[in-house]
């Protein structure tokens, strides 16, 4: 199984609470003297699974959440920049104890109290998309776990900040989620968990390039999550040439796996379709697309790509007209594809995954400690 390796867990001391699972919170409480029935009024207090909701202090022996907090702290990660658009769209870069940095989005909804989360699960990623920002900085290593559930923590502040909820969460900013999966799943189990950070299994969406040993083991997870699948071609030599895994998975090996998914999970899967001009976007493979998708119940979600410069190969790719992205998306309606376009988010603010990390290391170390 393609598989990059864990990081080696380090010492329960020296973690952060995002990072501890409910098991080894309570051992620590246990050897400290403390019940193990406060373990999660005190994880509960640390998620914040409602606005403004808190742990009564008298429910809880005087000086144990001082104590919890000052062995572990809540939050690892620090705010290095923070970006809003004009519409609404927040950026945030997190930097994590290392020094390494990481990307998550806040995206509003069309339900004014409302927002999505779009959170990373590797530093870097090294998958090669040839159009992709993230890739051009490499791949530095895996997130912990804690450090997957912080950023969901950072955003869910941020969206009560602005009086939203934070209602849905999708992996898709940096790093392929299949290829830390053991990582993701158990962050996934402590944001989902009504017990823990409450925002429910429905709710969450993990993306992948097209993993089928990760998919596979997804389904036998069975936590009941959707699946995004970032398919950009109808056909293996288009595919391959913009995501280097497509020689690795043929597209009827991944929408294999992604049937076993859906017929584990009862979700229906998504298509991820990123338009580039004249690479992707003829009406001939809108109808293969469409062909490869007859009987099947998935969604195709169309997106217009955000130029993000000279890719690996040294090409420039440009977004499709949106005469043509039109066009598009009539001609998958046309042969019974469901479809639809994402309309674009936060194009000001170096929006694209890996865009606003990557300028921040072309600056230096000017953002050290900053934010703006």
């Amino acid at each position: 199984m393609l598989r990059i390796p864990i990081m080696p867990a380090t010492a329960t001391a020296s973690r952060s609470l995002p990072d501890l699972s409910t098991e080894e919170l309570t051992a620590w409480m246990t050897a400290q003297g403390y019940k193990a029935t406060h373990t999660l009024p005190v994880l509960r207090e640390v998620y914040g699974a409602r606005a403004g909701e808190h742990v009564p202090k008298d429910r809880l022996p005087a000086g144990l959440m001082e104590h919890v907090t000052s062995t572990f702290p809540r939050v690892a990660a620090s705010l290095a920049r923070r970006q809003v658009s004009e519409d609404g769209t927040c950026k945030l870069l997190l930097r994590l104890p290392d020094g390494r940095t990481v990307e998550s989005v806040l995206m509003p909804d069309y339900h004014a109290d409302r927002a999505a989360g779009c959170i990373s699960s590797q530093v870097g990623c090294a998958m090669g998309c040839d159009f992709c920002a993230t890739t051009q900085t490499g791949f530095e290593r895996n997130l912990t776990s804690g450090e997957i559930v912080e950023q969901f923590l950072h955003l869910r502040r941020e969206a009560q900040a602005t009086g939203r909820t934070l209602r849905t969460v999708v992996f898709m900013g940096m790093g392929e989620p299949m290829l830390n999966l053991r990582n993701v799943l158990e962050a996934v189990r402590r944001m989902a968990d009504n017990k823990l950070g409450a925002l429910g299994w429905r709710q969450v969406t993990i993306s992948t390039v097209g993993i089928v040993p990760g998919i596979d083991e997804l389904t036998e997870a069975d936590l009941g999550v959707h699946l995004a699948v970032s398919l950009h071609a109808p056909d293996d030599e288009t595919r391959a040439a913009l995501l280097p895994m497509g020689k690795r998975f043929a597209v009827q090996d991944v929408l294999a796996a992604a049937d076993r998914y859906q017929a584990q999970s009862g979700r229906i899967t998504t298509i991820q379709y990123c338009l580039l001009e004249g690479v992707n976007d003829s009406l001939e493979q809108a109808r293969e697309l469409a062909r490869l998708l007859q009987g099947r119940r998935m969604h195709v979600n169309l997106l217009r790509y955000n130029p993000t410069g000279l890719s690996l190969k040294g090409r420039t790719y440009a977004p499709s007209s949106m005469e043509q992205t039109e066009s598009f998306l009539a001609t998958l309606r046309e042969h019974g594809a469901v479809a639809h376009l994402r309309r674009a988010r936060g194009p000001d603010i170096d929006a694209a995954c890996g865009q606003l990390r990557r300028r921040a290391a072309e600056q230096g170390g000017k953002l050290a400690g900053a934010a703006s």
